[in-house]
Parts: C-alpha cells; sequence; structure tokens
C-alpha cells in the first residue's frame, strides 16, 4: 500500500480531518468539569459528575452496571445516550522480563497497541496516540500501515487504564507511575488530544507531569505547541541520525523539518518548560553507529540542555536489512559522546522474545485478518 500521506501535504490538517472514532459520544475523556456540565444538563448535582469520573478514571469501570452509588435513571440515561468508551483487550504477549504487550480493538474495530513496562521501582505504560502513522519511519513496523485516524484524548487515557487493570491482575508490581506517549503515531501531529490526555493522566488518574514522556519525529510546529501549553511534561525528540541527510533516509518527515528548525524548537521548549529534551538515538548495525556519528552527534548537541538515550535496535521480521550493533560498537559511541561531556543512558533491552517492537503486534493480526477474509490459498494487499 503506498504511503497514506506523503511528506509534501499538510500533515497535521490530514490527521484532523480522520473520521470519527464512534458514531456515540464517549464518556472516556471527558474531564470532571465536563462530566459536571452532563449532569447539570440532567438537572443533577455537581457530585454526580465527580462520582462519574472516579468511576472512570480511578475504578476504571468498563459497564454502567459497575457505577452502583448513581441512581439507576442515571445509568440507564448514559447507557441510551454515551459509550463509555473502554478498548477491548484481544491479545496480549508477556516477556519472561514482565513486559506485557496488549492489542487493543477500538469502538470502531481499529487495533492499536500498548506496552506494559515493570521495573523494580516502577511500572511504565508505552501508549499509542493515533491508529498507524503518516510520519514514514523506515525502520517501523507501525510505518507499513499507513495512517488510519487520531486516537481522541479519552482512548490515550483508556490505554493507561488497561495496561494497570493486566499489571493488578497479575504478579504483583508497582503501581503505573510512568507513561510514555512512544508507540503507534506520532503525538505531536495530535497535539490538542494529547494535551488534553496528560491533564487527565495527572488531575483525574493521578500520575505527576513530570512521569509523563511525549515523543516526537521532530513534528515542529507540535513541538511549539506543546511547549506553549506550558505542562512540565519531558520531551523526547527521536534523532537517529546526527546529519539531515543521514536522517532524511530514517525519517522521510524530516525532510520538511531539517535539524536546525528541529532544534530551535528544542531550545524554545527547555526555554518555555525548564525541563531538558531526551534525544532518543536508535543505533543500527553500520547505517549510524559509528565513532565518527557519535562525534557528529556531540556537535550537533553541543549548547542545548539534552540528554542522549541510546536504544540498540530491536530485530523485526520485517526489516532484515537493518541489524543490532555489535556490543563493542555500542560500548565506543557511548564512550565518545561522554568524553565530549554528554549524559548517555541506554534502554534496556525489554520483550525480545514477543513482538514488543511499535507496530508489530497490529501488523501481524491485520496480516492474519486479511489472510483470513482472502480465504484458503489467496492473499491480498490491501489495508484496512
Amino acid at each position: 500500500m503506498a504511503r497514506l500521506i506523503e511528506i509534501e501535504t499538510d500533515l497535521e490538517a490530514a490527521a484532523e480531518r480522520a473520521p470519527s472514532p464512534s458514531p456515540r459520544p464517549l464518556l472516556m475523556g471527558l474531564t470532571r468539569a465536563e462530566l459536571e456540565a452532563l449532569c447539570a444538563e440532567r438537572s443533577l448535582p455537581a457530585f454526580r459528575g465527580r462520582q462519574l469520573a472516579h468511576w472512570l478514571y480511578q475504578k476504571r469501570a468498563r459497564s454502567y452496571d459497575a457505577m452502583t452509588d448513581l441512581p439507576r435513571a442515571l445509568r440507564e440515561e448514559l447507557a441510551r445516550d454515551y459509550d463509555i468508551g473502554r478498548a477491548a483487550i484481544v491479545q496480549q504477549q508477556a516477556a519472561q522480563d514482565g513486559t506485557t504487550k496488549l492489542l487493543l480493538e477500538l469502538g470502531d474495530a481499529r487495533l492499536i497497541e500498548t506496552v506494559l513496562l515493570p521495573y523494580a521501582d516502577r511500572t511504565s505504560v508505552c501508549i499509542s496516540s493515533q491508529v498507524g502513522c503518516p510520519v514514514g519511519c523506515v525502520f517501523c513496523a507501525t510505518a507499513t500501515m499507513g495512517f488510519g485516524r487520531n486516537l481522541t484524548a479519552g482512548e490515550m487515557v483508556d490505554q493507561v487504564l488497561a495496561a494497570a487493570e493486566i499489571a493488578e491482575a497479575g504478579v504483583p508490581v508497582p503501581r503505573v507511575s510512568h507513561v510514555v506517549v512512544m508507540g503507534m503515531g506520532e503525538p505531536l501531529l495530535n497535539v490538542g488530544p494529547l494535551v488534553k490526555a496528560l491533564h487527565l493522566l495527572h488531575d483525574e488518574v493521578g500520575l505527576s507531569m513530570r512521569h509523563l514522556t511525549v515523543s516526537t519525529a521532530g513534528f515542529v510546529p507540535g513541538m511549539r505547541r506543546l511547549a506553549d501549553a506550558g505542562l512540565p511534561v519531558t520531551l523526547a525528540l527521536s534523532l537517529h541520525a546526527p546529519t539531515d541527510a543521514a536522517r532524511a533516509q530514517l525519517i522521510p518527515m524530516s525532510r520538511r523539518y531539517g535539524l536546525k528548525e528541529v532544534f530551535a524548537a528544542v531550545q524554545y521548549y527547555t526555554e518555555k518548560t525548564g525541563r531538558r529534551v531526551t534525544l532518543e538515538y536508535l543505533l543500527l548495525a553500520g547505517v549510524n553507529d559509528s565513532e565518527a556519528d557519535a562525534r557528529e552527534l556531540a556537535r550537533l548537541t553541543r549548547g542545548y540542555l539534552t540528554h542522549v538515550n541510546l536504544i540498540p535496535w530491536n530485530p523485526a521480521d520485517s526489516f532484515s536489512r537493518f541489524a543490532p550493533p555489535e556490543a563493542r560498537r555500542v560500548r565506543a559511541f557511548r564512550r565518545v559522546l561522554e568524553q565530549q561531556g554528554l549524559t548517555v543512558t541506554q534502554r534496556l533491552e525489554r520483550g525480545r522474545e514477543i513482538d514488543a517492537a511499535c507496530g508489530q503486534l497490529a501488523v501481524k493480526s491485520a496480516a492474519a485478518a486479511r489472510k483470513t477474509k482472502a480465504g484458503p490459498g489467496k492473499t491480498t494487499d490491501s489495508m484496512e
């Protein structure tokens, strides 16, 4: 399937033209004030709206019947007029290290992924912001899906609630405390619902803003809009190459937004929020993992309030042309950066034995569905 959105197209406008997720309005995603207003329209006191918020975001209710302290008449009215907006967990894969990938089916039958990442001292959830992705990174399975639509604020928050349910149902782990918007999609092409979701995760779910991270491939207008929102969240820039020419080979969108413009937005974000920006750098053997690449990266980042997070490539079946770098090359790359005074972290390898990389499980499930639809012995290249 050809890329749905080419680089020359206005990416943000195209994303905003995406179809609605549900024929009926959803409760999930409404703020406490909006729920209070909804109740006021029914001549009910404001505390009923607060009760609704508690059931949605703290109790993680999946049915109106569960909301036992609400009047039956109100529950019946809501069931008639609104969907709660909880996605169905249709598949989950668990690795030995506790990493669990969830495949969620939305109200319009589209599929997204969420990953639960338990550590000794915290539990993180990696959530999606779009169905598919229009950016087209050549190493990412999600890019092969094309672009479906933006997620609503409620659909983003719901992923955190679903992951928390799984965490509490299994081996006890620390409660979900961190969220990274680093799954399927480019979050800053969906910045309005994203900002609302961040507020909900703080105000209603109870997470610290400083434990929320938003990843971008370098969509400059969105970086500036997020900075203007004034939220003390962490911004993570998927850099992956230290020059415009090399980056354009990996991230087609970077042909529109060069490194000079991207780093001006990095500086703007730091000035507006006081937060340093994380530079995500995916190491691909023989592509961007040389010591010369490291020296160029150090030169590029000099003078900015950033740190570098190195991510050795996690192999995916669909990308045999890429390979993870040898450990000695990773060590050499990191040594060069540290010698140049950069703060460097290295992401732990998680979920290798499952489809942990972004988009893998959704792509496999979609392919299986297409094969089933085509019938025995038949295939189809179309994507739903």
